[in-house]
């Protein structure tokens, strides 16, 4: 158990050191996220060592089991074939088995036991990974809202601002004020047409435009008579 032990407090130092410095809760998420998968490795790793050495273990407790009925059964052997002799050098060497095989149940046992909880802890780890992994989703959504929200509001603050309306006034004022020289100027272009056109009428009053005609048609008459005397 000591392994996930140590990586819990590395782990605790790595996120009290992130929460200190965090500016981005996304990337200080995803990071954390990053850490904690990081750990699971090593207690994976952690933990299948100790599967091997159970397993190792058990593969001595069962060899030396088997050693030792092996040489039960040579000794049974001795004893039918009336070697009594051999029979005891079998038995000798059937106990000495034994003897290990004392010796290595208690500690296959041992860690047997232990395996079997670091394979609870790490199920458990993985178990937390996993929630953190969906809890970060949902905070980093939450934070996304807090910072559109705080943006509106901020766009919102300056919008109300007097100062901004007040551009508005003058952006408005200065816009009447070309319309009205617009306007200024077609009236002034309607004077223009229509003193032109009372000067057309008064020639026309005035009998300029008359003689003007008559001219012509003298003018017209006398190059005919011209004309007719060639």
């Amino acid at each position: 158990m000591g392994i996930f032990k140590r990586l819990s407090d590395v782990f605790k130092a790595n996120i009290n050191d992130l929460i200190s410095k965090a500016e981005n809760p996304e990337k200080m998420l995803n990071q954390m996220i990053i850490d904690m998968n990081e750990h699971l490795i090593e207690a994976k790793k952690g933990v299948a060592s100790s599967i091997a050495d159970e397993k190792r273990l058990e593969r001595q407790l069962l060899e030396n089991k088997n050693k030792s009925k092996e040489w039960e059964s040579k000794a049974m052997l001795a004893v039918k074939a009336g070697k009594d002799d051999l029979a005891k050098q079998a038995l000798v060497r059937k106990q000495e088995y034994e003897g290990y095989v004392v010796q290595l149940q208690p500690q296959w046992e041992a860690q047997h036991a232990a395996c079997a909880k670091l394979k609870e802890s790490l199920k458990a780890l993985q178990d937390k990974i996993e929630e953190a992994q969906r809890k970060k989703n949902i905070l980093i959504a939450r934070a996304k809202r807090a910072e559109t929200t705080k943006k509106i509001n901020q766009t919102m603050g300056n919008i109300g601002n007097n100062d901004a309306f007040a551009v508005f006034d003058r952006m408005s004022e200065k816009v009447e004020k070309i319309e009205a020289e617009a306007d200024a100027m077609v009236e002034l272009s309607d004077l223009s047409t229509e003193g032109s056109l009372e000067s057309e009428f008064k020639k026309l009053e005035s009998g300029q435009g008359k003689g003007a005609d008559l001219l012509l048609e003298e003018l017209k008459a006398k190059m005919n008579e011209g004309e007719g005397g060639n």
